[in-house]
């Protein structure tokens, strides 16, 4: 076996092995459960559950967002010289100089929000009931157990599952990527290095992904189901990026993948701003350790993308 060969198939596993146990360690322990917490207890997970809506923002931006730019510019600048070449100056360099200064990424990932933001609304037009789910009032129970007064309602953002499996989906196309890219590298080196880049945030992504299903009240079955299936979306870009040659981007493969990426970050934003950040931030209690929490989680994600 060549050793390029065996080091890709070792950072397969060890791809699968440490999102397995990072996603499954909230599920598979009472101690992570919301509901059942009161007092100190109820206060940690509260901040915990901060931490990891600062690293879903990090996420967000720090690499997903900023992996479908970069691969969508690239494509885009490989398109247009494609077509200069053809064309061989029957349009002018201001009109090429125009369409390539236009954000075309920024667009991409923007489409992916608001083809969200559309699948919920005609979601809950069809069936007014299908993202509600338990109230605030736990929150609002909470905030009295701790000894806090509140001056009104909570807001109440919804805890059905369709935002969690938008969220896994966003994932899952992120994953499949980040795989391939590890998969596609020429060297040993390179190969070690941005695997060890994924091992360090991926861990606490998922751990995120597993602490959410916790938090909205996913059968223990289902969370676990998911966080298998999202385990093995890097494995599967891993050996996608083994089967297929390397830079190989003819037929359009280069570009749809950076779209498909894009559109994967704009669903990924999403959830974070009006799902996760928003439950996160809804009790009043300890409002600068909250800030605190979540700075403190984009800054882990943010120091990562130096490697990643």
């Amino acid at each position: 076996m060549e050793p390029l060969l065996g080091v890709k198939i070792g950072c397969l596993f060890a791809l699968l092995v440490l999102t397995l146990i990072c996603g499954l360690i909230p599920i598979c322990f009472k101690w992570f459960q919301l509901d059942a917490a009161t007092g100190r207890h109820r206060r940690v997970l509260s901040l915990l559950g901060c931490t990891s809506a600062g690293v879903f923002l990090g996420a967000g931006f720090m690499h997903m967002t900023a992996d479908a730019l970069e691969g969508i510019e690239s494509e885009i600048q490989k398109f247009m010289m494609q077509n200069r070449t053809k064309r061989e100056g029957s349009v002018s360099d201001d009109a090429d100089s125009a369409q390539m200064e236009y954000p075309y990424g920024e667009l991409i990932i923007s489409l992916g929000f608001f083809f969200v933001f559309l699948l919920e609304s005609l979601v809950l037009q069809c069936y007014p009931g299908a993202a509600e789910g338990v109230t605030v009032q736990e929150e609002w129970d909470g905030a009295h157990v701790l000894g806090l007064h509140s001056h009104g309602p909570l807001p109440s953002p919804s805890k059905g599952p369709l935002r969690a499996l938008v969220l896994l989906l966003s994932l899952s196309f992120h994953s499949v990527f980040e795989g391939l890219a590890v998969g596609l590298q020429p060297t040993v080196a390179a190969t070690v290095q941005l695997c060890l880049a994924v091992l360090a945030h991926k861990g606490l992504i998922v751990f995120g992904v597993g602490l959410r299903l916790v938090q909205i009240g996913s059968g223990s079955r289902w969370a676990t189901l998911s966080i298998l299936s999202l385990a093995l979306m890097s494995p599967l870009g891993l050996g996608l990026g083994l089967a297929v040659t390397q830079g190989d981007s003819k037929g359009g493969r280069g570009l749809t993948q950076a779209v498909l990426e894009g559109v994967a970050a704009g669903t990924f934003l999403y959830v974070t701003f009006l799902e996760i950040l928003p439950r996160e931030l809804a009790g009043p209690e300890a409002p600068l350790a909250k800030w605190g929490c979540v700075a403190a989680g984009f800054a882990f994600m943010a120091i990562i993308a130096l490697w990643a």
